[in-house]
């Protein structure tokens, strides 16, 4: 039986749980949910509390009062998300109280369970089994109870709820090997540098406890942004962000963040017994994966595969070379485009790259997208970052070249640096871009002289000198076609 007194909450409820197979009758208040339970003796009632006249928990009073009706398992389905109104639950004996909006599945998952313990107290009943056999069948099934919801607890901290709503869309017994969605999504990469000789210095419980406390806050920053960690790969995160539309936009955020919050894990670094600031490279990329079960018949796991997946962790590794924290494909770039000025998902244009990453910049200037639209800074997410084009390669093991860009936090120490030097970092690439490398050296050795942090800067110089054969060519480049 269902009661609430909005039709809409009643019909939402009706079809959900007649696709599940069970017969319904619905109430609008309690008065007419008293009287349909005298005459029906329902298995289960969702009652709603927030009712006129007669509210939820003076209806539940009076079934709890009724000898035919007392065993009628209650679940109590509300908007109230108060500590006070949950213990006044329990007080009326209600069997569970779930608040709106609710979870579907969790809310069929409750409904079948209490629906077979009701049953299983029933049949325990009618064997009319002495006292101190129903007691310890109560027992087991509390017990029975309790570890369900630890274990489906716990479940969900080894496979992430996005994850199990694909791999397991009709349950958890519904996983099966080989179950596999393609769609659209972005990939971030975060590695620790330096891990090996900061795990050399310390007790391994030491490098467990920061790396836990680590994991933590960069989860914080992952799941705030609406993503998701696939997995840990020893010192290194892979992440999914499958926000439709805003995906690409989710996963740069999530690095901003993480990078303005390892600033602040550093600040207490030395609780952990760690000398050094804690650093760590990011690698960030859109594309098509496949989110499904991989393995065995005798041992699965869920992740994601496919190229997006390994330019993911190509660009980690390239952040090492560039020297910087945040590398991006043009992938990434374009869809994040797309998402803030509306522009269509198949124009590709050099203006759609023109993402505006300064967002909190005092001008009110307006981003004109090619479909012809505006978005205010007002409708845009307040961040504050920059972005800039630093080369086009070819990735290990990949046979397309890419555009990969640098993202980084305005709270960087050399941000400012960076933005004032700007129109002289494109006259420098313009110079290699066009071979005219003597040109390009000397705009590259101001931009040094003006910002000695500017490590793509440094990249470059070098890269000119052995152009120039002044010095021999770096094996550092090796593995990608510059």
């Amino acid at each position: 039986m269902l009661v609430d007194d909005e039709p809409a909450n009643l019909i939402l409820l009706e079809e959900l749980l007649l696709m599940k197979g069970y017969t319904t009758v619905s109430a609008l208040s309690g008065d007419e949910a008293l009287s349909l339970a005298r005459a029906s003796r329902p298995d289960l009632i969702l009652l709603d509390i927030m009712m006129p006249e007669m509210d939820g928990f003076d209806v539940c009073e009076i079934l709890r009062k009724d000898t035919a009706l007392q065993t009628v398992p209650v679940i109590f389905l509300t908007a109230l998300d108060d500590d006070t109104s949950r213990i006044k639950g329990l007080e009326m004996m209600a069997d569970d109280y779930l608040t709106k909006p609710f979870n579907s599945r969790l809310l069929l998952a409750k409904v079948e369970n209490i629906l077979q313990l009701s049953q299983m107290r029933s049949q325990a009943v009618s064997s009319q089994l002495h006292q101190q056999v129903k007691e310890q069948s109560k027992r087991q099934i509390a017990a029975a109870w309790e570890a369900n919801e630890y274990l489906s607890e716990k479940f969900q901290l080894f496979v992430p709820e996005q994850l199990l709503g694909r791999i397991a869309p009709q349950g958890i017994e519904s996983i099966q090997l080989g179950n596999v969605t393609e769609e659209e999504l972005t990939v971030l990469f975060c590695d620790i540098r330096g891990f090996t000789a900061i795990a050399e210095s310390q007790p391994a419980r030491e490098t467990f406890e920061w790396l836990n406390a680590f994991f933590t806050k960069m989860n914080e920053c992952i799941t705030c942004h609406g993503g998701f960690i696939d997995k840990y790969l020893g010192d290194a995160i892979m992440a999914v962000f499958d926000k439709q539309n805003s995906h690409a936009m989710d996963a740069i955020e999530a690095a901003v963040a993480m990078q303005e919050t390892l600033q602040e894990f550093n600040t207490s670094r030395h609780k952990y017994n760690l000398e050094s600031p804690v650093n760590i490279g990011t690698g960030i990329n859109t594309g098509i994966g496949m989110i499904g079960t991989l393995g065995s018949d005798r041992r699965m796991d869920s992740t994601v595969i496919g190229d997006v997946v390994n330019t993911a962790s190509r660009l980690e590794n390239l952040t090492k070379i560039y020297g910087c924290q945040i590398i991006v494909s043009e992938n990434a770039i374009v869809h994040a485009r797309e998402f803030l000025n509306g522009i269509s998902p198949n124009s590709k244009s050099k203006e759609s790259l023109l993402l505006k990453c300064d967002l909190e910049v005092e001008t009110q200037e307006t981003i004109i997208s090619t479909s012809g639209g505006t978005a205010t800074d007002s409708d845009l997410p307040r961040n504050n970052y920059y972005y800039r084009w630093i080369d086009r390669v070819t990735p290990r093991g990949k046979q397309q070249a890419i555009e990969i860009y640098e993202i980084w936090a305005a709270s960087c120490p050399d941000s400012e640096a960076k933005q004032l030097t700007q129109s002289l970092f494109d006259k420098g690439i313009q110079g290699w871009q066009s071979e005219k490398i003597i040109a390009a050296l000397g705009y590259f050795q101001q931009l040094i002289e003006q910002n000695p942090a500017d490590t793509v800067v440094s990249f470059y110089i070098n890269r000119c000198k052995e152009k120039l054969g002044f010095i021999p060519v770096n094996s550092s480049s090796e593995g990608f076609n510059l």
